[in-house]
């Protein structure tokens, strides 16, 4: 696992992610090309995370002026796949690790496709970010 370093200003992000939510998430990512931040909470705490119809996101939004997404996290690399890709439906994630590079091969449903995929490429793109600072993944590739 690689070694994972906080920044300030993500320090700040969790600390008012907590204060929104009364919940504790496990990390956060700065995505800057998509003007976005990702939290990862454990996946019991997702309903609370999200808030009752979406108010803690909503609020997270107005006051940071970005997108915010939250997603469920697990020590598990299929179950971090699949909560990353919901809500397409994954049926197996494969692991190639070639020439001290790794990806990660998701089959997903052929209708789920354009939906795991995101717009412009937004859901493999967090998926990379994720995965890659957890899984020491290189590359991230929908099928």
């Amino acid at each position: 696992m690689p070694e994972i370093k906080i920044t300030q200003d993500e320090i700040r992000y969790l600390s008012l992610f907590q204060t929104v939510t009364k919940i504790t998430a496990k990390d956060c990512i700065v995505d800057e090309e998509n003007n976005r931040i990702i939290f990862l909470v454990n996946p019991q705490n997702m309903g609370v995370a999200i808030g009752k119809s979406g108010d803690n996101v909503k609020k997270l939004r107005k006051i940071l002026g970005k997108d915010v997404e939250i997603v469920a996290y697990s020590d598990n690399l299929e179950d971090l796949v699949k909560n990353l890709m919901a809500p397409a439906k994954v049926k197996s994630v494969r692991v190639v690790d070639n020439d001290s590079k790794k990806s990660v091969y998701i089959t997903v449903d052929a209708q789920d496709k354009g939906l795991a995929i995101g717009k412009s490429g937004k859901n493999v793109l967090r998926a990379k970010l994720i995965l890659k600072r957890y899984m020491d993944i290189d590359s991230v590739i929908i099928v």
